[in-house]
Order: structure tokens, then sequence, then C-alpha cells
């Protein structure tokens, strides 16, 4: 339980140092702009008692207002945990296809299927989308929370603590519930901003000298202005409104809507290789070097919520809420040059098929649909709650400007139907919860069950997304499919459920005024893996007024996601800078069978944690908790493999191909960290009130164990890129500090957050390792595990980097709110990424167009420019 991690560039320091400017995860006024709430509000977030606060909770939790979520810039809900929650990363990827439209989130450095989203208290269905292209959370599929309108949310209630005994699975590194509005009146705004950045350490292009000869390895000479580019783009406007309206004297409805309209940003660096393969094409000198889309897709999204309760007699309310979500997002795949093979039409002579070569678009159109109907009330002394509800998410792709090669020009379309993704939950839920008398101090028995149906489809695209045509054979070897994303042909089309049962209990007990004991058991029954059981233990001690110790220690698990079972495809992937088609298979199909697949089994967890909560100066709020997740039987995604032994494997199993990925429960993790969080609120600065806030979370990840089988060494199965990106992939600490002052009708935010540093592997050499040359026995340096980090020569350490928000409001009115502000107001972007040949390491010229990773915590967009006006009602 030791902690191993290092503390980089003096962040703990920093992060001690303004611990007494820092706030709990409880610790600020409800009203309040910033951060989190300190009246001691009730919380339904890791306990069922009725009259638990977030001051005596034995786990941290933390409490995020309306406020902390309306006072910025960005409409994204996951874009404001990332600024407000420390243990919380929401990076942007692009080039990830459809996660470029429904991008990940982690809590506590876990994959994003490893934290547990509730709405109202009940579990939200994930997202259809497997991310499986080169991001953070790659081999995951989460809950697209962006589809919850900041606007709709009462308050975000933060678990950082495994909940899986009370909350089934899902829930190892926490549980972020969010819960809506339902109170009268409302609130209309706009916001409309736009990105004001210059690109950092990216060349603007002056003139481009014809090549002179027709060697595909000579690229053009390009003279540059000396200045970095300038960008004005991703024109961004949010329409908003909630209402909440009285219906007779015991029925409430809010209704929330948003409209959202994002324009796409490009933060492409300028392409330096050639684009045609003539001697001298005149083309040359006036083709546009920023033809790659390198950043944010464009976006147009309609969110729909509704929260409504009535009474029903004096003892039982019935309650419903729901949402309709519609999003039709745009992005963009590589950029395809003229000379490219792929561009290359076998049918007309060998000739372009796009003279100037072509960005292939992948268009997502995503559904999102959930209901929730119950009743609850009081009973003999019991809290009863059931409730019945359903929930949807539905993934369609159709991709533009594109062309299927092995069709030829004559013959294939230039955009398709590509297929799509289905994912469902019905959950039914019975709760109930009474207070008890074992002759000690106040407890809380609570106990209930779970029935839950999961759905999972893939839908075939149209016969040219998919199908293989005259021109794939040799010797032509041109790709099949719609270029970028081929489509889901029928033998991947799927339709399948699963069933799980649920029974839980759970004693929430005071020993005395200053001792509370927690304990809660789970077991779950799951159609297709069989059965678990989990338990949890939590206590906290308060010794003195306003100094308490608290811990807890639980078993949790994971259930195989319905995709990593079933998901089947073939797409085309950026591997070491060459485009290669890869194919994932199902763990039950002949081909991954033969290469040793097994049936998944659920990810096992052990979650220990220990904290101390300081409040014994009045406005000084300090929570300091550490934190231990061991982790086994981890699912993740197999490398590409190919090679000899896989083709002789398949043959062995009369099995045709000669490449696939899949899912295994391949590696164990143990994951460690510090979280320290505060406030400090003085009552009267300059006729104001002022509130500062700070969160500091440090985190470690390390893989302890790894699977070998069918002979494959560990370096096959799950090598060093994706190591590394799982377990250094994501800032190893993260500092949150905020100001806010409020003097009517003024009042001012100022956020910082620092994001520590993040390792990218190397991708792109084959020097030796331990001095023997590459082969399939001793793979090269970015395939292999026992490389140590900074050891390969490629290897890129992302610095740790600020990033400060502002916001200045001006009320002229009463019920009239403007504002302005600037989201990264120094406008500072990740570190630009080498290309060419640097320090004897040739990293090729990809980074030349691609010049920021998207592993950045924070984006690569740089400065952020609105204004806002609001009217409340």
């Amino acid at each position: 339980m030791s902690i191993r991690f290092a503390f980089r560039s003096g962040s703990a320091v920093i992060a001690l140092a303004v611990a007494g400017l820092v706030q709990p995860a409880h610790a600020q006024d409800e009203g309040a702009e910033t951060g989190f709430t300190d009246d001691d509000p009730i919380i339904v977030t890791g306990t069922r008692r009725t009259d638990r606060t977030v001051a005596d909770s034995t786990v941290p939790i933390d409490v995020l207002t309306s406020e902390a979520l309306l006072n910025q810039g960005t409409t994204e809900t996951n874009r404001l945990l990332n600024n407000l929650v420390p243990s919380f990363n929401f990076p942007q990827p692009s080039l990830t296809d459809g996660t470029d439209s429904l991008r990940p989130a982690t809590l506590r450095g876990l994959a994003p299927d490893q934290v547990l989203v509730l709405v109202n208290g009940k579990r939200r269905h994930i997202s259809s989308l497997l991310n499986l292209n080169g991001s953070v959370g790659r081999g995951s599929a989460g809950v697209d929370m962006n589809t919850i309108p900041p606007l709709a949310i009462e308050r975000i209630e933060v678990l950082r603590d495994g909940a899986a005994s009370q909350y089934g699975s899902d829930a190892i590194a926490g549980v972020i519930n969010i819960q809506l509005k339902k109170s009268e009146g409302g609130r209309a705004q706009a916001t409309y901003g736009k990105y004001i950045t210059t690109m950092e350490d990216v060349a603007q292009v002056a003139s481009v000298a014809p090549t002179l000869t027709a060697s595909a390895s000579e690229n053009p000479v390009i003279t540059f202005t000396g200045e970095d580019r300038k960008r004005r783009d991703g024109d961004t406007i949010t329409i908003a409104s909630n209402f909440g309206v009285p219906v007779g004297d015991t029925a409430y409805v809010n209704v929330t809507a948003e409209y959202k309209d994002r324009d796409p940003t490009n933060r492409s660096g300028p392409d330096i290789r050639r684009n045609y393969a003539g001697l001298g094409d005149p083309r040359e000198t006036t083709f546009n070097r920023y033809a790659h889309r390198f950043g944010d897709g464009k976006s147009e999204d309609f969110n729909l919520f509704l929260n409504a309760g009535t009474d029903l007699g004096e003892a039982f309310e019935v309650y419903t809420f729901g949402s309709y979500g519609k999003r039709k997002g745009n992005g963009a795949g590589f950029y395809r040059r003229s000379l490219d093979a792929r561009n290359t039409d076998f049918a007309n002579g060998g000739t372009p098929f796009y003279p100037d070569g072509f960005l292939p678009l992948i268009n997502s159109d995503i559904e999102d649909i959930a209901g929730t109907l119950g009743v609850r009330g009081e009973a003999s002394g019991w809290n009863l709650d059931f409730s019945v509800g359903y929930g949807s998410n539905r993934l369609d792709y159709r991709i533009t400007n594109t062309w299927n090669a092995s069709l030829g020009g004559n013959v294939s379309p230039t955009e398709f139907d590509a297929g799509g993704l289905r994912a469902g939950q019905t959950a039914v839920n019975f709760d109930a919860q009474r207070s008890i008398d074992l002759g000690i101090g106040e407890t809380s028995l609570a106990l209930g069950g779970e029935w839950r149906n999961e759905n999972y489809k893939i839908r075939p695209g149209e016969l040219g997304s998919y199908v293989a045509g005259p021109f794939s054979a040799a010797p032509f070897n041109a790709a099949p499919g719609a270029q970028v994303f081929p489509g889901f042909s029928p033998t991947t089309a799927v339709d399948v459920s699963r069933d799980s049962f649920a029974a839980y209990v759970e004693l929430d007990t005071d020993l005395t005024d200053r001792f509370n004991v927690q304990v809660a058991g789970r077991y779950e029954h799951f159609s297709d893996f069989g059965d678990t059981i989990n338990g949890k233990i939590a206590a906290r001690f308060e010794p003195v007024d306003g100094l308490a110790l608290r811990g807890s220690a639980s078993t949790g698990f994971r259930a195989p996601g319905m995709a990593q079972q079933f998901f089947s495809t073939t797409s085309t992937n950026n591997v070491g800078g060459q485009l290669i088609e890869i194919g994932t298979f199902p763990v039950s199909s002949p081909i991954a069978i033969a290469l040793g697949s097994q049936p998944l089994e659920p990810e096992e967890s052990v979650n220990l944690s220990a904290g101390v909560v300081f409040n014994m100066v009045d406005g000084l709020n300090i929570t300091v908790d550490y934190y231990n997740i061991e982790l086994s039987d981890r699912i993740v995604l197999t490398e590409n493999l190919t090679g000899a032994d896989v083709v002789a494997l398949l043959q062995a199993a009369n099995v045709a191909g000669s490449s696939a990925r899949f899912f295994i429960n391949g590696i164990d993790t143990r994951t460690e960290g510090l979280d320290i969080v505060g406030s400090y609120r003085l009552p009267d600065v300059a006729g104001g009130r002022l509130t500062l806030n700070a969160g500091y979370n440090i985190n470690d990840t390390t893989i302890t164990d790894r699977r070998i089988f069918s002979g494959f060494t560990a370096d096959r199965l799950f090598a060093r890129q994706e190591s590394f990106r799982l377990t250094d992939g994501q800032p190893s600490n993260k500092l949150n500090l905020g100001l806010t002052w409020e003097r009517e009708p003024f009042g001012i935010s100022l956020n910082a957050n620092r994001f520590g540093s993040v390792f990218l592997p190397d991708g792109v050499t084959t020097a030796t390792v331990n001095g023997l040359p590459a082969s399939a026995t001793n793979p090269q340096i970015r395939n292999d595990i026992n490389v140590a980090k900074g050891d390969a020569p490629g290897d890129i350490t992302l610095s740790p980097k600020w990033v400060v928000d502002l916001e200045v409001r001006f009320n002229p009115l009463e019920q009239v709110q403007l504002a302005v502000g600037a989201n990264n107001l120094l406008d500072e972007y990740p570190d630009r990424l080498p290309f060419g040949t640097v320090g004897g390491v040739n990293f090729g010229l990809n980074n030349s167009f691609l010049p920021y990773s998207s592993q950045s915590p924070f984006g690569f967009s740089g400065r952020f420019l609105y204004a806002r006006v609001s009217v409340d009602f």
C-alpha cells in the first residue's frame, strides 16, 4: 500500500501550500458560483440514509452546484467536470472515428466504463460507441454525459470511492450522480463564443516551390513566414432554457431544452509532403498545405430533459424524468493525397480518383432516449421506491467525400450508409429504507433489488460500404469498403441481450456521536457469466470537533461490456504512420478462438481508502484522501496480431484470415492516488464575498500482471504503446485553483488548472532492442514492454501546463445577467510534437500536420472567447 509515484514539478508543494485556501468536497455555499456546497446538504449518493450530510460522509463526495456549472464558457458537461473535479479527465481527441463526436471521460485514471453514472439516483445507460482508435479509454464504452444540459442540473454528486456493493457493475472508480432541477421559475440564456488563437510552434506557409523530380521521396521546398499560424474558428452558439411550473398544489414539472451549434476547428500544421506524383506539377505550389482537419468536428445538438412528479395520496409520490437527445456530428479522417495508393483508380488506368486528393468525412447521427417512471413514499416506517427505466443510444454512420477503391471509379459511390450501433438498457429497481433501533445511535437499514436487461445491436451498412470489389485482388490489392470507415457487413450484424438480477443490503449506524460505521453487501447474477458477491465497510471517527478520520475497504466488479463481447468490424487505422486495415472480432468468432480467445469474465477490484477532514477554523475546510484500487482480470483489446505464426494458427483451425484483434481479460493493475480538496471563505473583501477553492489529485497506475496464451508473448498481446497509454496516458497530477468574488451587481470568477505530465511512448523507431535486431521474437521498440519509460529513442513526455479561465459578470437588472469571459485566457497549447529527424530519431512527417497529441488533457484548441446573456423568470 505504499505510494510509489513521484511528485513532479513541485506540484505537491504547490498543493500543500494552498491547502489552507482550498475546499473539501462539501465546502461551499449552496448558492456560490465555484465548485462545491458547504451548507452541509443532504446527500443521496454513497448512502441510503435520509439524513446524511456531506460533512458526515464516510467517503469523499464532491457536490457541484448549478451555479458552478453555469458560470463558465463551455456548455459541455464533461468539460465542466474537467475544470472542477481534480481526478476527472476529459481529453478531446481527433481523427478517432466516432469518438470525435462522442468523447470519453475518466475518473481517477481508470477507464470510462469503470465509473457509474446515475441520473436522479438511477443508472444511466451507456453509449453504443466502443472507443477503438488511439484515444484514452481505448476498448471501452462510457456514458455520454454531454447529452445532459448544464441548465437542467440542480447539482452533481461525485462519489470518489468504490461502490459496486451498493450500485452494482461499473462503480469501481466511483459514482457520478446528476440531480435534475425540479424547482419553480426558470432561466433562459444564450452563449456565443469562438476560438481566437495563435497555434504555438506551428508555422504559417509563405510559398511552395515546384518539385524537381518525379520521385515520391522528394518533397517540395516550403518557405515559411516566420510567424505562428493564427486561427479564428469553432464558432459556437448555445441557446437553452429551463423552466419549472407547479401543477396544482402537489405536482411539479421542470423542463430544459438546449440547442447547440458548433463549427469545426482545424489545428493542423502544414503538410510538407509532396501531394502530386508528376514532375514539376504546378498545382504543388498552390495546394492547401492545411488540407487536413485536426480538431473539433462540426456538431449540432438538441437536448430535451423532463423532471416531474405529483403526490399520490398523502404518503406517496409518482415521479418521472426522461430525456431526448439528437446530435449530428462530423469528424474528419486522414487526408489522402493525390498520389496515395488509396486514391488510385485502377478502372481508369491508375489515375487519381480525386485529382487533388480527398479528406474523407465521418458523419455521426446520434439519438439518445431515456425515461424513468416510479413511485416512492412511506409505509409502516419504510421509505419505499419502485421504478422502471429504459434508455437507449443509437449511432448511425454516413461516410462522405470518400470512395471504395476496390470497386473502381466507374462504379463506386462517393458517400455511403456505413451502418450503425445500438445499445439499450431496461432496469427495474426496488429500494426500501428505514431507521431501526439497535440500542446504540441512529441506525439506517436499506435493502433492495434490481433486474436489468441490456441489449446490443450492430446494423449493417449498404453493400458498397463494405464489399471487396474486383480490384481488391492481386495485383491491385485495393482496400475494400468505404475509405476511412468501411461499413458493417451482414456478417458483423448482431442483436444480443443479457439479464442480471441483484439484491443488496446496507447498514449505516452511529455507534456514538463521533463514530459512524457503514456496511454493505450485494449479490448479482448475470445470464452470461454467472454470480458475483461484493461487500464494503466504511467508517468515520471524529475525535474532536472539526477533525475527522475516515476510511473504507470494498470489493467491486465490472461486467464485460456487451460491445466488448460482440463488436466486430474492419477499419483503417494509422499505425506508426502507416494506414492499415484492422479487423476486430468478437471473442466467440472462429478467428479469435483459433488465436486463443476465451469468454470474458468480469473485472474485479479491491478498493482501499483513508482520509482526514479538517474544518476547525471558520470558513476553512480541507479534506485529504488516499486511495488504492487493485484491479484483476482487466479487459483490454489485444494488439493487431499479424505474422506467420498467426497465419499458421488460423490455418491449423481451418479458418481463413491473416490478422485479428479481440478483447481479453489481459492484465491486472494497481491505481494509487491522493486527493486534497478544500476552500476558504471570506465574507467581506472589498465589500463583497470572496471564496478561494482548490483541489489536487496525484494518480499512479501500474500493470502488475499480464496474461499469455497461444504462445503469444506479453509484447504481442498488449504491447508497449497501449500499456503506457493506460498507465501514463493521463495527467500524473492535476491542480485546480479557483477564486470567486461577488459584490452586486458584479461578479468575477478566476480559475486555473495545472495539468501534469503525460507520457507518449515511442511509436516510430525500429531500433534494436537490448543490442539485438528487431524481429518477430524480438519486436520493435514500440512493442517491447520491457523497455522502461523514457528509454526508447522516440519517447515523448508532454510537460505540465497551466490553463487559466476568467469570467466577469454584471447584472444591469435584477433578473438579467451579462457575462464575458475567456477559456484558456493565456492561449496555452500542449507541447508541439517533433517531426522529421530529431536527435537521431526519425519521427516521420505526420506530426508536421498533426502537431499536438490527442492525449492532451485540456485539448489543443487554444483560447476561446465568449459572451452570455441570461434572464431569470
